[in-house]
């Protein structure tokens, strides 16, 4: 087997395959790792977890909620990516809950900002995946996040506020234009902390990238240690000790399998 991914993928060194297989990266799809000196068998189904010489380790754990035969909910730690791309591939939460659980079928449903702590809803069966995946899709799920903002000196908080909202596709930041809304927000204020800042409970009746952080900024409340509205940091200025203080606090809808009512709450609370 050795050999073969070696000949396949040449760009890769022999010894990284080895180091790979070695450490158990390469595995069937029973999840049984593959070893360097296994025979080679055609036809046969095999998967690698791609990895990154300076992949930066993330020193925080997500947390399982639930588990039944279709879903699993994770509470996701600030900093780390829902899915793999750019700089993170092992570091991300979807890679971490297949590893420690041993489910291969595993894929979220929807996602959260890699800034955003909270809930992650993921599919476990093929089979019913698209009737979780039509409730997000469809806007049938009810979600509610709770942030800690900068609050100006006799701010006074909307209950609901609309705008447009651009974007580049696949480019920061996200930015209001004029013309018909496509966003929405409501507003909740749960408590004073301190005299200069507040802790919210957000509900997006639209789900536009980075809607709650702009709709922040925007009402003149930004979200504490937002690294990019309304000022964009650096790169590399990110600081474990202060993370985004937003927060995907509850998922509701009605389960499309059983029609019961489901209701997931994060267990994590924002300290800003």
């Amino acid at each position: 087997m050795l050999d073969f991914f070696v000949e396949r993928f040449p760009a890769v060194t022999e010894a990284s395959w080895r180091d790979r297989m070695q450490a158990g990266d390469v595995v069937d799809d029973a999840a049984r790792p593959i070893g360097p000196d296994a025979p080679y068998r055609g036809h046969q189904r095999l998967y690698y977890y791609r990895t990154l010489a300076d992949e930066p380790r993330i020193p925080y754990e997500a947390q399982v909620l639930f588990q039944d035969a279709h879903l699993l909910v994770a509470d996701k730690p600030h900093f780390l990516p829902v899915t793999p791309g750019g700089q993170y591939v092992q570091e991300t939460l979807l890679v971490r809950l297949k590893r420690q659980l041993g489910i291969d079928t595993l894929v979220p449903v929807h996602r959260i900002d890699r800034s955003t702590a909270g809930l992650v809803l993921f599919s476990l069966d093929p089979a019913t995946r698209g009737a979780y995946q039509a409730l997000f899709a469809e806007r049938r799920v009810e979600k509610s996040y709770e942030a800690v903002v900068h609050w100006p000196a006799g701010h006074t908080l909307a209950p609901v506020y609309r705008s447009r909202l651009e974007s580049i596709k696949g480019k920061m930041p996200v930015w209001e234009a004029p013309g018909e809304p496509n966003s929405e927000t409501r507003f909740e204020l749960l408590e004073m902390r301190g005299t200069d800042r507040a802790r919210l409970r957000l509900s997006p009746v639209t789900g536009r990238t980075h809607q709650l952080r702009v709709h922040c900024a925007a009402l003149g409340m930004p979200i504490v240690n937002d690294p990019i509205y309304p000022t964009w940091l650096p790169v590399g200025s990110e600081r474990y000790d202060q993370p985004l203080q937003l927060l995907a606090k509850t998922l509701e809808f009605i389960d499309p399998l059983s029609g019961t009512a489901r209701r997931f709450a994060s267990a994590l609370r924002l300290a800003g």
